[in-house]
């Protein structure tokens, strides 16, 4: 029988199989339910600290491996190859389905063999296909195909995966019997030549699948030699993060499910269904996911590769752990430039290169995995020293040197000197997330791996004491902006600067004892906190602002003793609200004293941004019955407004203290207006857009000084692009607020002093 090539089988096979009449059956069924728990229940899940990586194991030569596809341009192929091997890997993942016999997809995997690529070749049935899985003429196309494929092919490679992403019916297609029926063939037809059987190729984490399905292969004496699983989660923005969605439980972190928990459970039900290998086939973190939440984008790509692929290795679960694909516009390690994707999601089936060679153009994770490709694989892995308070080091070792893969979670500094000891600071050799040998030593760990290096022979251990510099927060890829580390008899701080001259000029100028009393032709205010202005030491024609806390009420002296420095607080806000790509007024510096009690001595030290006003003054003219402010009316502002606290809010910052005051306003030439935040020091952070509650909270605070009549405009306009109403339910929140400012008019603080005064 021969297979029609023309077929449609290739990317707009969805769309056709979308048009299937036939209701398509859960592919969980009881039976596998069942096995699922019956596994669970009697205890064989439980693995002590399996959220830790297995110490003492060795990191296989060809550990990692990438996926690839072909073009309609054969110069594309001679391009994959060129990058391949650059990156160093030499293990390759190739999708091949009915419509490649013949085509685009066969000519590539000759060029790979002929270059003596080891090939993980991955049969993928058509969406129509897999779906028509019961019928007897489908399952003849099936085995025909592998026959025909495994012709050519069997001789050459070393393992054919079947399954694809079975867990996800509307991709995959499968029933669950048709599937059943399509493994069968498959394993009939693969054991008739010396090569492995991978599969059955499960997404996430779902071990019911797992278990059920590899049950059921052991029942039928059709076990898989390795046992696949794509093993990725998009949800957990950080490969290290516990999984806070496990298994259907919301709020889960407890259960410590973590990637390398993970990892090492589906190995326990690998080995417990009698097969040695489980290889991760395909993983990625999209960049449309990640924009959601961060600018930096590809650089946020790259650091969760590198992260993820040392998590891997350390973990002591996995033959192999591949990532792909290597060319595609929204998650390849080189990007197509052809901005669009195709209807089947690519981790089902990687058909096929879109875009033109003279647009393709590797990404930061590309380097970030040549660096990983070239440093880790083949090691030995010795164990985990250190990933509390967000900050994690992993030892390797080969015959030559012995490694640290150090990084913090995402937004987090830490400063090397808290946990090294100096003397090997000085000796060691760095290198950067991307392969770059660094000429000097770097001062801080951040979410951006780098790897520490040492001769074989020197025995490495931390230090145990209190870290000086804990819970700090960076902006990691601000442009030309370095963090540099300042500690001397009296005072800490760090300062951000673009070169060693700068940095230079800012420590002399920005010391405390530089700084002194503020000037009263430069004060900008004078409260709780001192604020004021200060020529820039880079350039005098530009201003800096200094702010420190001048006055502290006992009540807030006697809690903020537990609290980070005002200063230290200000200058995490802002990196925070700036790493999300919220504007900011940059941050400098901050400086704390050493066992300062009272609260006082610290300095936070920002570049001065030239506004027109606040919204403060804005909605206090709009109250008073004005129709605008300074040219700009309320039809412009509110729209504009509420663009930019959505945008905020989506980004997951809950700010706390969004007083119209603390919003700065610039008016562009082209009438545009800008907007950027003060007094930065309250706000909180997620991983996840902003809850509902927490931004109504932030908006009563926008709006105390605008009647209703405008309220129900702004307010209007944010929850409507939510989907929403300013009904009696968000407008609860609006007047508690008002009663509470209004309790604080009449018996706060500040009223018993006007009281006294009159007295």
């Amino acid at each position: 029988m021969n297979i029609d090539h023309k077929n449609p089988g290739r990317e707009a096979s969805h769309a056709s199989g979308n048009l299937t009449r036939q209701p398509q059956p859960r592919m969980l069924t009881w039976e596998i339910i069942r096995k699922g728990l019956s596994y669970i229940l009697k205890g064989k899940m439980v693995l002590h600290d399996s959220h830790l990586p297995l110490v003492a194991h060795d990191i296989p030569l060809d550990f990692a491996g990438v996926g690839v596809a072909a073009s309609d341009d054969p110069a594309v192929d001679h391009y994959i190859l060129q990058h391949l091997t650059e990156l160093g890997i030499r293990q390759v993942r190739l999708d091949f389905s009915y419509a490649d016999i013949d085509h685009h997809a066969a000519r590539l995997l000759d060029a790979l063999l002929k270059n003596g690529f080891n090939v993980l070749l991955h049969l993928v049935q058509p969406f129509d296909a897999a779906i028509n899985m019961e019928d007897i003429a489908a399952q003849e196309t099936w085995r025909t195909f592998l026959q025909q494929v495994l012709a050519l092919y069997g001789h050459q490679i070393a393992m054919v995966e079947i399954g694809s992403t079975i867990n996800r019916k509307r991709w995959a297609g499968y029933t669950p019997q048709g599937f059943l029926k399509a493994w069968e063939i498959a394993h009939e037809e693969v054991r008739k030549y010396k090569i492995k059987l991978a599969g059955p190729n499960i997404s996430d984490f779902e071990p019911l699948y797992n278990i059920g399905l590899l049950d059921i292969f052991q029942q039928r004496k059709q076990l898989p030699d390795v046992h696949t699983n794509n093993l990725f989660c998009e949800r957990t923005t950080e490969p290290e993060r516990y999984d806070h969605r496990i298994l259907k439980v919301p709020k889960a972190t407890a259960l410590k499910f973590n990637l390398i928990k993970k990892a090492r459970l589906l190995h326990k039900i690998t080995r417990d269904h009698g097969v040695q290998e489980m290889v991760s086939p395909a993983a990625f973190w999209t960049l449309p996911r990640i924009l959601r939440l961060l600018p930096d984008g590809e650089q946020k790509q790259a650091d969760y590769l590198a992260r993820y692929m040392i998590l891997c290795a350390a973990s002591g679960a996995l033959r192999q752990a591949f990532w792909g694909p290597l060319i595609c516009y929204r998650e390849g390690l080189i990007d197509d430039g052809s901005n669009s994707y195709p209807a089947l999601e690519r981790i089902t089936h990687y058909a096929s290169v879109t875009g033109q060679m003279e647009n393709f153009r590797p990404r930061p994770s590309f380097h970030a995995m040549k660096t990983f490709a070239h440093l880790i694989p083949g090691r030995h892995y010795a164990g985990l020293l250190r990933n509390k308070h967000g900050l994690e080091i992993h030892v390797f070792s080969n015959n030559e040197t012995v490694l640290h893969a150090v990084w913090t979670t995402n937004g987090k500094g830490a400063v090397l000197a808290d946990h090294y000891h100096l003397e090997d600071l000085q000796l060691a050799q760095y290198t950067s997330r991307d392969g770059e040998l660094l000429a000097s030593q770097p001062g801080l760990a951040s979410e951006s791996p780098i790897y520490i290096s040492w001769p074989l022979g020197r025995k490495i251990s931390l230090k145990t004491e209190k870290k000086l510099f804990a819970n700090l927060s960076i902006q990691r890829h601000a442009e030309n902006r370095n963090h540099h580390v300042y500690q001397d008899a009296e005072w800490r701080g760090i300062f951000v600067a673009g070169s060693d001259n700068e940095v230079t000029l800012l420590q002399q100028a920005l010391h405390p004892s530089q700084l002194g009393a503020p000037p009263k032709e430069s004060i900008l205010r004078k409260a709780r906190n001192a604020i004021w202005t200060i020529p820039d030491p880079r350039d005098p024609s530009q201003k800096l602002v200094v702010k420190q806390p001048v006055k502290m009420h006992l009540h807030k002296k006697l809690f903020d003793q537990f609290k980070l420095s005002k200063a230290k607080r200000s200058w995490n806000g802002t990196n925070e609200l700036l790493r999300r790509g919220i504007s900011a007024a940059p941050p400098v510096a901050y400086l704390e004293k050493h066992g300062d009690r009272t609260l006082l001595q610290n300095y936070y030290i920002c570049e001065f941004v030239d506004t027109d006003f606040s919204i403060r003054d804005i909605f206090g003219a709009f109250n008073e019955g004005q129709n605008s402010y300074k040219g700009v009316t309320a039809e412009h502002i509110y729209p504009a407004l509420t663009n930019y606290l959505l945008n905020m809010h989506t980004r997951g910052v809950f700010f706390r203290d969004l007083s119209g005051g603390n919003i700065l306003v610039t008016k562009q030439t082209d009438g545009t207006l800008d907007f950027s935040l003060i007094d930065t020091n309250r706000a909180h952070f997620y991983n996840h857009a902003t809850p509902l509650a927490q931004r109504l909270s932030d908006l009563t605070r926008v709006c105390v000084k605008l009647p209703w009549s405008s309220r129900h405009q702004l307010v209007g306009l944010y929850l409507k692009a939510l989907g929403l109403e300013f009904g009696w339910r968000q407008r609860l929140p609006f007047h508690l607020y008002d009663f509470k400012v209004g309790m604080k008019k009449r018996v706060g603080r500040k009223a018993l002093k006007r009281l006294f005064k009159k007295k």
